[in-house]
């Protein structure tokens, strides 16, 4: 089976159930860790339409959707927050997906989405149960740096500077080492 990564409409069937998926676990995960309980049906519905992804597309935006074997696996979305600084946001895989590689080929896919509108620089918030996430991203380069929002839910921020084409022309030994992705890397 085989990845691929694609811009999808933020109102498309599949960008709608992937946002209801990822909106459900984090917040169910929320409620659970601090109330003991999965989120209030109503409030899940008021905050799924609150925040629809309109503000994840062009020219200062985009929403990338994954796909495994064709199917829809989930997503990351990017937006410009100012000239040169934009935000990895619904970084997301359905559970049955994970740990095959398609959280890192997303964050990558945003981060070229970011440089392709101009951005130098990656932000993003997490909250502190979401360990797998912060794992995530300081796998990937991403390092833990002062709070850029007020989010009620952020406990961290991180932020990777943006290579440019310029930088990967520079000798692989004054570059990051990578190795290869397999399917089976998370």
């Amino acid at each position: 089976m085989t990845w691929t990564v694609d811009p999808e409409p933020y109102d498309s069937p599949v960008a709608a159930a992937l946002w209801r998926a990822y909106y459900t676990e984090v917040s169910d995960r929320w409620y659970r860790l601090h109330e003991g309980r999965a989120t209030d049906p109503d409030e899940l519905e008021r905050e799924i339409a609150a925040y629809p992804g309109a503000d994840l597309v062009p020219p200062r935006g985009r929403l990338l959707v994954a796909r495994y074997g064709g199917e829809p696996a989930g997503s990351s979305g990017v937006r410009l927050l100012d000239h040169t600084t934009a935000e990895l946001t619904r970084v997301f895989l359905y559970g049955p997906m994970r740990g095959r590689g398609g959280a890192a080929l997303l964050v990558r896919a945003a981060e070229d989405a970011a440089r392709a509108l101009g951005a130098e620089r990656m932000v993003l918030d997490t909250r502190g149960d979401l360990v797998e996430a912060r794992a995530l991203y300081t796998r990937l380069g991403y390092t833990e740096t002062k709070a850029y929002n007020e989010s009620p839910y952020a406990e961290h921020w991180f932020a990777k500077r943006l290579r440019s084409d310029r930088d990967s022309r520079r000798p692989r030994s004054d570059r990051d080492s990578r190795r290869p992705r397999s399917d089976r890397d998370s």
